[in-house]
């Protein structure tokens, strides 16, 4: 026997016990697993956020609407970044008051091209409290997933609470599942065999997380 003739063998043993006609996208598996878990208020699911984000290594800011460029410039000048990405839609007041020369997201950059930009700026799709993570699903303020993936510096803005989920089974219903999903949680890193860790293989190894409040709200 082949190897295929091998591999399709032991599908149709798995397979055995399945009813004819049935697809995968209809199989007789309860769903009764829980949402939501405890009874956070908006304000203590935030702060969950913050914490869980701080302990993979990403660092935490926190402003209104009103302070966001001040900050990104006092961000990008503390890094001594002169070009930032931006995705297409990306507000441009955000960049409004730094003195750094903005590089747009385009189809025909290179990898090379990318790892001589300084910094990144994007928004986010959600965030979710329980695992800390950030999730791109690369619409208009977040662009292509590599152009998060290859400068060393990546300054993501959540807007809360608006885009803050307690759960993973919260957040799933949220995100469209045919967009190219990015799921991030803290900078990129890695370890060998004896777990030494390095950051910044597989994506920047700087982020930054601001926490732009609505106006009124901490």
């Amino acid at each position: 026997m082949s190897g295929r003739d091998v591999v399709l063998a032991r599908v149709r043993r798995a397979l055995a016990d399945v009813p004819r006609g049935e697809g995968p996208h209809d199989p007789p598996v309860p769903r009764d697993y829980r949402r939501v878990h405890g009874s956070r208020t908006v304000e203590e699911t935030v702060e969950l956020l913050a914490e869980n984000l701080g302990d993979y290594r990403a660092v935490v800011h926190r402003c209104a609407p009103a302070g966001l460029p001040a900050l990104i410039a006092r961000l990008l000048a503390a890094r001594g970044a002169r070009t930032v990405a931006v995705p297409a839609g990306l507000d441009p007041r955000w960049l409004s008051a730094a003195e750094v020369a903005a590089r747009p997201d385009r189809a025909t950059d290179t990898a090379r091209d990318l790892a001589a930009v300084d910094s990144v700026l994007t928004g986010c799709a959600l965030a979710v409290a329980e695992t800390g993570t950030l999730v791109l699903d690369a619409g208009p303020d977040q662009g292509r997933r590599r152009i998060t993936l290859v400068p060393d510096h990546h300054i993501c803005v959540v807007r809360v609470p608006d885009q803050v989920v307690g759960s993973v089974p919260e957040a799933l219903p949220r995100l469209a599942p045919e967009r190219p999903l990015t799921w991030i949680s803290g900078p990129s890193a890695t370890s060998d065999i004896e777990l030494d860790r390095v950051e910044g293989v597989h994506g920047p190894r700087t982020l930054e997380v601001v926490l732009m409040a609505a106006d009124g709200e901490g």
